[in-house]
């Protein structure tokens, strides 16, 4: 992960609809969410989203898969998780105890939850 690319996705995320989306496809991973729902979900109209999608997308942040006629869409939570450590990379100037607070904050309250289970 590189500044630019960093910058890229920070930018896509700075703004509510798209934060907003972001957050329901992380929910929905990995199943991922059709454009048409995630319109309905975020009440956008569906050209608006597509732009936010778009946006999002040029970021790396997302990825679409064709499924008959509908478009899915899901989270890279690869490039996601080389943003996040592109920040973190130097954390608290490489003192460990410092950074635990953060790291511990970043641990999942629960189990990953099956389809039908909520934390």
């Amino acid at each position: 992960m590189d500044e630019n690319k960093t910058i890229a996705a920070l930018a896509a995320l700075a703004q509510p609809t798209r934060l907003r989306t972001f957050k329901l496809l992380v929910e929905r991973e990995p199943e991922g969410i059709p454009a048409g729902e995630l319109a309905r979900l975020v009440d956008v109209p569906q050209n608006t989203m597509s732009a936010h999608l778009a946006t999002l997308s040029q970021a790396g942040l997302v990825t679409g898969e064709r499924q008959s006629r509908s478009i899915i869409y899901r989270v890279d939570l690869g490039q996601f998780r080389a943003v996040l450590l592109y920040l973190l990379q130097d954390c608290c100037g490489g003192n460990a105890s410092l950074c635990a607070p953060l790291i511990s904050d970043l641990t999942p309250c629960c189990a990953p939850r099956e389809k039908a289970q909520t934390c």
